[in-house]
């Protein structure tokens, strides 16, 4: 079979033949139905040698919905033929924070040399992938492939940024999503479907405002040099109670420092390389509180699948075959992919 492989750092991945796995033990194969593309699969290329942990070569693809194909001879759970997205993060297995379905936070996340499905284990731009145990699983129905394979990290990461900011939104708050892509048009949908907090969004490109208008936002604002203060009359000059900052560069950190009120949260969740100093007395509001989200947790998915299942949630997408994988790499690299980008085998 062909798959999607990284086997050079700073190389690009390469379509290349291999063979098809076999389930062992515990394990549990995937035949992939679609995989999701993610600006993390362009920074774990784009790696330098010794930047990351992982051995050479392995598949990417992080975001797999899929059917299950077969099982190892110790593996329980799902039955051949079950559909299901797969939790992406995988830890140690063994620690606290995995024993409760929290594998993005595994205790022992430094000691591996992988972080997840297709993160120095093989991933889902392919035919098929290995799954070490069914506990990665989430049953999705009748959800088509395409849509549930980017909840898995687009939906499941937003969904565990807005998580840790609900107890802000009650009614009369307003939250604002810095940069509406294929994470930040999902959170905007998160926040209206599980807060009644008002949702500003703003962003560079005039496409982005609108795909977050019919996303749910209540109104959209490129990024001017005047946006700080133009957020903060829409909130009577209080200032948002919460910032989603889907960037992460020191412009976007910027205008999130700026427009929170005193006692705000900032999500920081994009990976742009803007630093923010923290210093008291200092330039941040007061009782300013951050939060790095990572990925989220296993019970996370199976809400995020359910919320998607009842109509709440739509992922705004590209398909492309699995042939076509560089195609799509070269049009998220320009940043020409609208919401999330998703590769089907052939």
């Amino acid at each position: 079979m062909r798959a999607v492989r990284l086997s050079g750092w700073g190389g690009g991945p390469a379509l290349t033949e291999v063979g098809r796995p076999v389930p062992r033990g515990p394990e549990v194969l995937i035949r992939v139905e679609a995989a999701g593309l993610c600006h993390s699969d362009l920074h774990v290329a784009d790696a330098s040698p010794g930047e990351l942990p992982y051995r050479l070569p392995f598949t990417l693809g992080h975001e797999v919905a899929g059917q299950v194909a077969a099982l190892g001879p110790e593996a329980d759970g799902p039955a051949v033929g079950e559909r299901a997205v797969l939790y992406g993060p995988w830890g140690c297995g063994s620690c606290a924070h995995c024993a409760v379905g929290s594998d993005n936070y595994c205790d022992r996340r430094g000691d591996l040399d992988w972080h997840g499905v297709g993160l120095g284990r093989d991933g889902g731009m392919a035919p098929y992938v290995l799954v070490p145990s069914a506990r990665h699983l989430v049953p999705i129905g009748d959800l088509p492939a395409d849509q549930a394979a980017p909840l898995s990290d687009a939906g499941l990461t937003s969904y565990h940024a807005v998580a840790g900011l609900r107890h802000l939104l009650h009614e009369g708050t307003t939250a604002v999503v810095i940069g509406v892509g294929g994470l930040g048009h999902l959170a905007v949908q998160i926040l209206r479907a599980t807060t009644p907090s008002r949702v500003l969004t703003v962003d560079i490109r005039e496409d982005a405002l609108a795909l977050g208008h019919r996303s749910g936002a209540h109104a959209g604002y490129l990024m001017r040099a005047k946006t700080a203060r133009t957020l903060k009359a829409e909130t009577g000059g209080a200032g948002a109670d919460a910032v989603l900052d889907f960037v992460g560069n020191s412009a976007t950190l910027e205008l999130a420092t700026d427009v929170l009120r005193p006692g705000g949260e900032l999500a920081l969740v994009g990976s742009g390389g803007g630093q923010l100093t923290v210093r008291k007395p200092g330039f941040l509001p007061p009782g300013f509180r951050l939060s790095l989200p990572f990925w989220g947790t296993r019970p996370e998915l199976a809400e995020v699948i359910a919320l998607a299942r009842s109509g709440a949630l739509h992922v705004e997408t590209e398909t492309y075959p699995l042939s076509a994988a560089t195609e799509a790499f070269g049009r998220l690299r320009r940043g020409e992919v609208r919401g999330r980008a998703v590769l089907v085998p052939d």
